[in-house]
């Protein structure tokens, strides 16, 4: 590979990167996800049980303890541990990626300084691997909606597109912080803090409509706000896309993502260094 051509901030030779290199990318994200489980007795069904378990929790916690009620829902005692969970796929999909991203380039200096390898897509590896554990979550969430509430609504076929301008605003952050990383030590425990605080000031535990009016436009600044909310309404409200908005989120994601990869091309040219 051409070094220069490696260093390109050009969205073209990122998309030649990702097709030049699809199977080495799903090869490395099928060795992490395997990884995670290697030495265990159940292996690869902790990716189920482990959703499983947490929703079971939810369900029993607000259910039967608190006996909570999600704010414009039907009511139901377990409606609001399946709320709760939907939102939390997309936001555990966000916070896995995003606290990871600081330590990708230095549990990786070997294919910094031994080996040509395209850096920027050591960050698509994560994404890939949460994923897939966000893809099995789902899965748990809908048999647990199939056997409380009968078919979902039309709409969730839809979900799928929430995931664009997410994933979009992930590879953005994530190329940023990963190579701000390597410069700056603090960021991945800094990040883990923002990451948490960030948890509770977007509307998983609640509805945005929850909030009194003053502060539901500060909570509509959260990007998370749109993808948490729609897939909800997609999933379990069988509300329409909210295709203006829908836009409005893909375009900030992808100016987002353009400005991540473009300041990690152009501080790649130090990693050797500082490594």
């Amino acid at each position: 590979m051409n070094p220069h051509a490696a260093s390109s901030i050009s969205l073209f030779g990122l998309c030649r990167s990702l097709y030049t290199y699809r199977l080495l990318l799903v090869s490395l994200a099928h060795r992490e996800v395997v990884g995670r489980y290697r030495g265990s007795l159940l292996g690869m069904m902790w990716s189920f049980f482990n959703p499983v378990l947490m929703l079971a929790v939810y369900t029993f916690v607000f259910s039967v303890v608190f006996k909570t009620r999600w704010a414009g829902g039907t009511g139901s005692r377990t409606e609001f541990a399946l709320v709760l969970f939907a939102g939390l796929i997309f936001f555990n999909l966000f916070a896995e990626c995003i606290t990871r991203a600081p330590g990708l380039i230095l549990g990786n200096a070997t294919y910094v300084k031994k080996v040509v390898f395209p850096l920027e897509l050591l960050v698509v590896v994560p994404v890939l691997s949460a994923l897939f554990h966000a893809a099995v979550s789902f899965v748990v969430w809908l048999l647990f909606y199939l056997v409380l509430f009968g078919i979902p609504p039309v709409t969730i076929l839809l979900t799928p597109l929430v995931m664009l301008p997410l994933l979009l605003i992930i590879l953005g952050l994530s190329w940023f912080l990963s190579a701000l990383g390597v410069y700056v030590r603090d960021v991945t425990q800094m990040i883990s803090l923002v990451v948490t605080v960030l948890m509770f000031m977007s509307p998983i535990f609640y509805a945005v409509s929850a909030l009194p009016a003053e502060y539901q436009a500060f909570m509509h600044l959260n990007p998370l706000t749109f993808v948490v909310e729609q897939s909800r309404d997609l999933m379990i409200f069988g509300r329409p896309m909210r295709w203006f908005n829908w836009f409005v989120q893909v375009g900030e994601g992808l100016l987002l993502a353009i400005g991540g990869y473009a300041w990690f091309q152009k501080t790649r040219k130090g990693f050797a260094d500082v490594l």
